[in-house]
């Protein structure tokens, strides 16, 4: 397997969840992290869980194509696991996840789903050919569209152009799928520091003007524990908010 000289966000989530896809590099970089934070695998173990239960609330409403962004490793609870007669595209901007992820969904044994490029600022980057195999009638008819681990390292406008785009582009009666982070982490600021600079926390009350036309659930933007739990809710730090928009038919 490919070895890395950086840590990637997305190995360093594998790692928490208990994934076997990172490197020594991610590791270390997790355990840097927890030292000025603290454990950090429940919290991504309900976001995994919140994807889902996103998923398999959209699959239930009969969408069965999935466009990923920000993708990261496929496994562990992802896109595929949560509606196995989907199609799926991931995508990610990292080549080494790429890789990685091709490699993963190459042992698949089905041939739904797939990984390319794509940078979720610019849909035209994702490779057209990828998206009419795995993504049939993107455009023409209602898709899923996961945007989760992105919106913190977006300044708002282009966050906000960047969702306004995918709207124009989906089919009426899709779906998006979205996370934010709160604020949760300034009580913690040599964490907040590990993030970089182009990492923004938001106060709830921003979420919802962020998604422009999308139509957010009557569930809201919640924090992802009380996004529809299964039992009683997680008893978690409110880190990460999430929900599900539509672009609403006619």
């Amino acid at each position: 397997m490919e070895e890395a000289d950086r840590p990637s966000t997305a190995r360093m989530i594998d790692f928490w969840l208990g994934g076997e896809d990172h490197f020594p590099v991610d590791v270390a970089a997790a355990r840097a992290f927890e030292g000025a934070y603290g454990p950090c695998a429940p919290l991504f173990r309900e976001l995994r869980a919140f994807l889902g239960r996103a998923v398999r609330t959209i699959a239930a409403a009969g969408v069965d194509g999935f466009l990923v962004f920000g993708a990261g490793v496929p496994t562990r609870g992802n896109v595929h696991e949560a509606a196995p007669e989907a199609t799926v595209l991931y995508t990610d901007v990292d080549p080494v996840t790429i890789r990685l992820g091709q490699r993963i969904l190459a042992d698949s044994d089905r041939a739904g789903y797939g990984y390319g490029y794509g940078d979720a600022t610019d849909v035209g980057t994702v490779d057209p050919a990828l998206l009419h195999r795995f993504v049939p009638g993107w455009g023409r008819r209602p898709v899923g569209v996961v945007f989760l681990g992105l919106a913190a390292f977006l300044d708002d406008a282009t966050l906000a152009r960047t969702l306004d785009e995918l709207y124009a582009a989906a089919a009426p009666g899709s779906f998006l799928a979205v996370d934010f982070d709160g604020e949760e982490l300034a009580a913690h600021p040599q964490a907040l520091a590990m993030m970089g600079p182009q990492f923004r926390m938001r106060p709830p009350a921003a979420f919802g003007p962020l998604l422009g036309r999308w139509t957010p659930t009557d569930d809201g933007i919640v924090p992802v524990a009380r996004w529809r739990p299964a039992g009683p809710p997680a008893d978690l730090p409110d880190a990460f908010h999430g929900g599900l928009a539509t672009k609403r038919s006619g």
